[in-house]
C-alpha cells in the first residue's frame, strides 16, 4: 500500500522543509504554512519518494524526508511513472493533480549547497490541490484518476 511518510513545511523557499504532525492542504493553495503555496501556480504541492532519497542515503549522504524540500514524502508509488493529468487521493478527503515530473535543478536549494547534487529535478513531483483536507504520515495514497 502506498502511503505518506511524512508531511514537511518551510515558511522560506530555499530551506529544507520540517515534518509536522498534521499539514492542511487548500484546494488551488497547497500546504497552509508552507513557503511553496501559491494559488497562482501549478507547482502547489511537492512529492518525494523515500525511495528516491534512500538513493541518496546509499551513497553516504545523512538525509530524509523535508531535506529535498518536498512538502509529502512517500513510499511505495513510482512517482515519475505517472502521468501529468494524474489524480490521487490522499487520506479521507485530498484530492492532488499531478502537473509536473521533475523540476529544473537550481544551486540555490539546501541540498545542492550541502553535497552538489539533488534527486528533487529527476525524480520529485509536483500537484496542484483539487480538493482539499487534512494529512500527516501513515495516510494511504491511491491513483483515483489516469490522464484523459
Amino acid at each position: 500500500m502506498a502511503k505518506i511518510i511524512a508531511v514537511c513545511r518551510s515558511k522560506e523557499k530555499g530551506r529544507k522543509k520540517e515534518a509536522i504532525r498534521k499539514g492542511i492542504m487548500k484546494e488551488a493553495y497547497g500546504l497552509v504554512g508552507d513557503a511553496h503555496a501559491n494559488c497562482r501556480t501549478h507547482r502547489q504541492v511537492s512529492l518525494l519518494a523515500i525511495e528516491s532519497i534512500n538513493k541518496m542515503r546509499d551513497m553516504g549522504f545523512d538525509l530524509g524526508p523535508g531535506d529535498f524540500a518536498e512538502n509529502l514524502t512517500t513510499t511505495k508509488l513510482n512517482l515519475v511513472s505517472l502521468p501529468v493529468g494524474t489524480q490521487l487521493s490522499i487520506g479521507e478527503k485530498i484530492i492532488l493533480a499531478v502537473t509536473q515530473i521533475g523540476k529544473e535543478c537550481h544551486t540555490d536549494c539546501a541540498v545542492y549547497r550541502q553535497i552538489g547534487q539533488c534527486v528533487m529535478p529527476r525524480e520529485g513531483i509536483f500537484a496542484k490541490v483539487i480538493h482539499g483536507g487534512s494529512v500527516r504520515a501513515g495516510d494511504e495514497i491511491r491513483i483515483v484518476k489516469g490522464r484523459e
